[in-house]
């Protein structure tokens, strides 16, 4: 009996694997990348429509375009989520009723009076984060002298000193610049009626004591607010020029600030209260950028956060050779092409704490040249190698592969973990700010990259080098007492696990380890009724939702990549294919409305749409051994 299913889902995951091909290699743009949509929640339409009605440049098709889309997120509550499935959010919530007064709804209208209600319920626009603050503070919604101080001379601050701007992530350090010039100018524009609906008179919270850092940080505000109202003109004037400098020098080819919507926004807001006019050449190029981050389908239009062809295309490559395709196939080669004229040869901000290793890498975007990403990084090199045999530019494709390798060894943070952007950014200092109140503001190793380099340095060779095994050390360091691992990047344990297991095989752990084995033990009693995996975004803040959620394509995947190098087909491999190959749509893909990736874990979350194609494929590619 054993064996007829076994061959049966043997069979059914080599039509699988065939039609997944056939639908990923048709999705190849001529250029020779990969982009899916990376979708998130309605904050950035909502966004996009304040920042031009702040600027004067919104228009009406524009708005009632978007409008469409953020009242097709709306849920039958009247609320808005951050994912789907998720549970509302006041600040989003928030801000797409603000969006929606835009394009003129009227507050009675029963969708708007709901959206109102429970606007209210949770107390108000009082309770919103700093960030949506913000916004309205542009409108003259909310005063800003409630909204934290972080004056522009925070760019003075050397690189030795707590709390500079180089301790941030380079997503926050990049939003905080831009933030200190909006902040200092306190600019008020008008919106084009109130918005008095949408408070209560909640008391704002109270200081926490002087002996937590909240506390400490409260204070340090109410000082800082007294500076704001009298500060040296002198420095101020000094601040504000450098902090313009500095987010000028930072705008990237096609027009953004790090490939991403927050530092992208605030900085065209910033240059435009520092007298840039919008026909200025760093505002036009910006604008000519978002309107490429921007999505129009029929009567909706929704603006992307952030575009991942890089980290796509190297996960594409992938999936299709370990799904069998030859690594001379043409459209390999063009792929390949593609990723090797995307290395950056420049140094950016990661030099400032790792000024003597070289350039090398590659970023998550088609241009962000100030910030290459290892995790982007790893898996080109990964992808490379893949199709190296059928590339005749060898001695290109290893030069490439040598300099992304030696930056990444380079990029080792002092605990022998890896982080995204930087390394030892983890002054968890920065988080306490009343700032920062939205996401994570700091870029500290985590198990999911970290894997993902060690897997990559196992694959040149270095599997016995001494970073692999700090890398190593470190994976072990930070293990759940449960058996899996956390996933910073992706949702969640299951990505985090389904990461580390086959880089520490990869890398020479045995199968019989003790850690190995706790981790195939967490995926296996995580396993759904169906046969797939899922772990529902709530983990993040709520562990009792850690491991569960509804099956998905993309976490079923991560959870047999991990199985299947932790021991090949067992009665759950079995099972997983086979969910796999009964949930796959007739087209080759499968349906994923469900949120698989992180921005900013407990905030922000992704849908990456070829995550429920290439992770798939993998899996099936690599169950059947690459023979397909």
């Amino acid at each position: 009996m054993a064996i007829r299913m076994a061959s049966r889902v043997e069979a059914a995951a080599r039509e699988g694997a065939r039609r997944g091909r056939e639908h990923l290699l048709g999705l190849q743009h001529e250029g020779g990348w990969w982009k899916g949509e990376l979708e998130t929640n309605a904050t950035m339409d909502a966004e996009d429509l304040l920042l031009r009605q702040f600027l004067g440049i919104r228009s009406p098709e524009e708005t009632r375009l978007a409008a469409n889309w953020i009242r097709s997120q709306q849920r039958t509550d009247g609320t808005w989520a951050n994912f789907y499935g998720g549970p509302a959010d006041l600040s989003t919530t928030i801000e797409a009723y603000v969006a929606l007064r835009l394009d003129g709804d009227d507050p009675s209208a029963s969708h708007m009076a709901s959206a109102l209600e429970y606007i209210r319920d949770q107390g108000g626009l009082e309770r919103a984060r700093v960030f949506t603050h913000m916004w309205l503070a542009l409108f003259g919604e909310w005063s800003w002298d409630q909204i934290p101080a972080l004056p522009p001379e925070i760019i003075f601050l050397p690189e030795w000193f707590p709390l500079n701007i180089y301790d941030f992530a380079c997503w926050a350090r990049q939003t905080i610049v831009a933030l200190t010039v909006v902040g200092a100018h306190r600019p008020v524009r008008p919106l084009g009626f109130r918005l008095d609906e949408l408070k209560t008179g909640a008391e704002v919270p109270g200081h926490e004591p002087l002996s937590a850092w909240g506390g400490r940080f409260r204070r340090l505000d109410h000082a800082l607010h007294l500076y704001e109202r009298h500060p040296s003109r002198r420095l101020r004037r000094l601040a504000l020029a450098r902090a313009t400098e500095w987010i000028s020098r930072r705008q990237e080819a096609d027009g953004s600030w790090g490939g991403i919507q927050p530092p992208w926004v605030y900085s065209l807001i910033a240059l435009n209260q520092m007298g840039y006019p919008l026909d200025h050449p760093l505002l036009k190029v910006g604008f000519e950028g978002l309107d490429r981050f921007t999505i129009v389908e029929g009567d909706v239009r929704r603006l992307e956060a952030c575009q991942s062809p890089v980290w796509d295309t190297a996960l594409a490559l992938i999936g299709l050779v370990d799904a069998g395709v030859s690594p001379d196939d043409p459209a390999l080669l063009r792929a390949t092409e593609w990723l090797l004229r995307e290395e950056i040869r420049v140094k950016g901000d990661w030099a400032v704490r790792r000024p003597e290793v070289p350039p090398g890498g590659w970023a998550f975007e088609f241009a962000n040249d100030n910030y290459p990403d290892i995790d982007d990084t790893a898996e080109v090199v990964l992808a490379l190698r893949r199709v190296a045999p059928g590339y005749p530019d060898k001695t290109g494709l290893e030069s490439a592969v040598d300099r992304g390798v030696r930056w990444i060894l380079g990029m080792q943070s002092s605990d022998g973990g890896w982080a995204a952007f930087d390394a030892d950014n983890t002054r968890s200092l920065c988080r306490e700010l009343p700032f920062c109140d939205f996401g994570e503001v700091i870029d500290p190793p985590s198990a999911d990259v970290t894997a993902h380099v060690v897997e990559m340095l196992a694959w040149e060779g270095g599997a016995e080098e001494r970073a692999t095994r700090r890398g190593l050390s470190w994976l072990a360091r930070n293990q759940e007492r449960d058996g899996s691992w956390f996933g910073r990047w992706g949702a969640n344990h299951v990505y985090g696990t389904g990461a580390v297991i086959p880089a520490a095989i990869a890398a020479g752990i045995p199968k019989e380890d003790p850690k190995i084995r706790a981790g195939v033990r967490w995926l296996e009693e995580h396993q759904n009724p169906d046969g797939g995996w899922g772990e529902d975004l709530r983990s993040y803040k709520d562990r009792v939702w850690i491991g569960r959620g509804s099956s998905t394509g993309s976490q079923t995947a991560w959870a047999l990549l991990a199985l299947l190098a932790a021991g090949g087909r067992s009665e759950s491999v079995e099972r997983g294919v086979a969910w796999l190959c009964q949930t796959q749509l007739p087209e080759g893909t499968w349906d994923e409305p469900l949120f698989t990736g992180t921005g900013f874990p407990g905030d922000f979350y992704i849908n990456y749409h070829l995550y429920r194609l290439v992770f798939p494929l993998s899996a099936l590619g690599r169950y059947l051994g690459g023979t397909t």
